[in-house]
């Protein structure tokens, strides 16, 4: 998978500092002790290519979560009939973490994880859905820097209404202007991608949710 515009790089680096969309962005270790920083072989270029650089982080990581009102995709199989017999399929995001890397004005490099769930309603005529979800890097409170599509294949074994995923993103790189600029500055929104009739159902506080033993009851 590739960010367009965003550097993607394959290199295996120390990773420190994790959040959730649960709890703030939580840095592991946080910032750099001077005295230590002075005492510190400064590592060299092979050091940096195969990631043997044990200094901390420079900075907090970038804030990542799921944005709100596209957290949810409910689909009809008859557009326009909202009921729970209608339900094609449902998919939820469940939550966001990820790890970042920099230090002196080096870019931010960052892998995340997004916990999926996905169930099959009671009109689905497939085993099978394709779903597609966004990951946009913004700065904070502002338009997104960039924002790229991916789409999940999903299979629901026989007899399952329900499956989750997790879906990794390997490495996003966010370019610093220079060592001043924090991790703190930016944010990573993820969300699915969705039709103007979704996005209001969502906003309308409407929601149904296909649970695992549940048989027709919808889940609210």
């Amino acid at each position: 998978m590739k960010l367009s515009g965003v550097i993607m790089v394959s290199l295996a680096l120390a990773l420190s500092a994790c959040a959730s969309r649960e709890t703030p962005t939580v840095e592991l270790p946080g910032g750099v002790n001077p005295e230590t920083q002075q005492t510190q072989r400064a590592p060299n270029f092979f050091d940096r290519m195969i990631g043997n650089d044990q200094r901390q982080n420079v900075g907090p990581c970038p804030l990542m979560g799921v944005l709100y009102d596209t957290a949810r995709v409910v689909k009809f199989e008859q557009p326009g009939n909202q009921r729970y017999a209608n339900i094609a399929f449902t998919g939820e995001m469940q939550g966001v973490h990820g790890l970042c890397r920099y230090v002196e004005s080096d870019p931010i490099r960052m892998n995340m994880e997004i916990e999926m769930a996905f169930g099959r309603g009671p009109a689905a005529t497939s085993d099978r859905q394709t779903y597609r979800y966004w990951v946009a890097v913004t700065r904070r409170g502002r338009a997104p820097i960039e924002k790229v599509y991916f789409d999940v294949d999903v299979r629901f074994p026989r007899g399952e209404q329900v499956v989750t995923h997790r879906e990794r993103i390997d490495q996003i790189v966010i370019p610093r202007a220079n060592e001043e600029v924090s991790g703190e500055n930016f944010e990573i929104l993820v969300g699915f991608d969705l039709t103007p009739e979704q996005l209001q159902f969502n906003r309308d506080g409407r929601r149904f949710r296909i649970d695992a033993g549940e048989g027709q009851a919808p889940g609210q």
